[in-house]
């Protein structure tokens, strides 16, 4: 066991195709869910201690656990388990990534507990054996382990690379408060109570163009199919996604179950000018800027 700190740096998500199928026995929902790693990222630091400690800095850390039932804590502890060690670690979490925003900040932040108590208990865990353990935390934290593009099926966690042929510019808009991911699945269901919901495909498109680097040809492809579930719970992010459409965003969507809208730009120029006038707008509390692709959970 080394005793330095180790520092995971891990990214955000968008959805850039998410595709839900019907609410299968066990509750979830299958998904066809391209994931696009973006430059926004929290750090996680692991060193040693004689209990397991959360502690957090950043943007919202008023707004995310400090105590075992965050999913950092739950990787330190399914990991140790394996290891047939205690979960005696401190983590100390920098946040950058927006909280309970649908950018899967907590995923990532469990995807970097991972990597850094791996590191630092020299657990020697393999790639397959870090998955698994992901996919048990939860259905976003093995895209955050892996990052770049990624196709996910089952209820996300079963991925499959994806190449992209150049870089993409992005605007975020945060939300006042949050959005929970299964208050947003339980009004897709009820949204869609009376309709055969088909089974959910990645389109063969979005995946051309993103393989191709094409922004134009992404931007006409971009979808969500917990937007209309999304939009319901927070009728406000209807007056957000029109605000950066009208200052000249390819296209718009909600990231994932929200309640963060994400606007694809041409280019870095672009993305200032959409995100000032976001701002300037008033229909939300903060902007972002970045491009994608960007690596998964890596050790700085």
């Amino acid at each position: 066991m080394t005793t330095t700190a180790i520092t995971v740096r891990v990214p955000a998500k968008v959805n850039v195709q998410l595709a839900v199928g019907a609410a299968r026995p066990d509750g979830f929902h299958d998904l066809a869910n391209v994931f696009l790693a973006v430059g926004l990222y929290d750090e996680v630091t692991a060193t040693p201690s004689d209990t397991l400690r959360i502690t957090a800095e950043g943007h919202d850390v008023d707004r995310i656990p400090l105590d075992r039932t965050n999913l950092a804590a739950r990787a330190a502890e399914l990991l140790a388990a394996r290891h047939g060690i205690e979960p005696h670690v401190h983590l100390h979490i920098t946040k950058d990534i927006p909280v309970a925003g649908g950018m899967a900040g907590g995923s990532a932040d469990a995807a970097g507990a991972l990597v850094a108590c791996d590191a630092l208990w020299s657990t020697g865990a393999s790639r397959d054996e870090l998955l698994e353990i992901c996919a048990e935390l939860g259905s976003d934290v093995p895209f955050s382990l892996v990052g770049g593009a990624a196709l996910g099926r089952g209820r996300g966690e079963l991925l499959t690379p994806l190449t992209v042929g150049g870089g993409f510019h992005w605007v975020f808009a945060v939300a006042d408060g949050g959005l929970s991911t299964p208050a947003v699945y339980r009004e897709f269901d009820r949204l869609t109570a009376d309709t055969d919901v088909p089974a959910p495909e990645a389109a063969p498109a979005l995946l051309a163009a993103l393989e191709a680097g094409d922004a134009t040809a992404l931007a006409a492809t971009l979808a969500n199919d917990l937007q209309p579930a999304a939009l319901s719970l927070r009728p406000a992010l209807a007056a957000t996604l029109e605000a950066g459409t009208a200052a000249g965003a390819l296209a718009a969507l909600v990231s994932g179950s929200g309640p963060t809208t994400a606007f694809l730009v041409k280019d870095a120029e672009s993305a200032q000018q959409v995100a000032e006038a976001l701002l300037a707008s008033g229909t939300c509390r903060a902007v972002r800027t970045t491009d994608s692709p960007a690596p998964g959970a890596t050790l700085v």
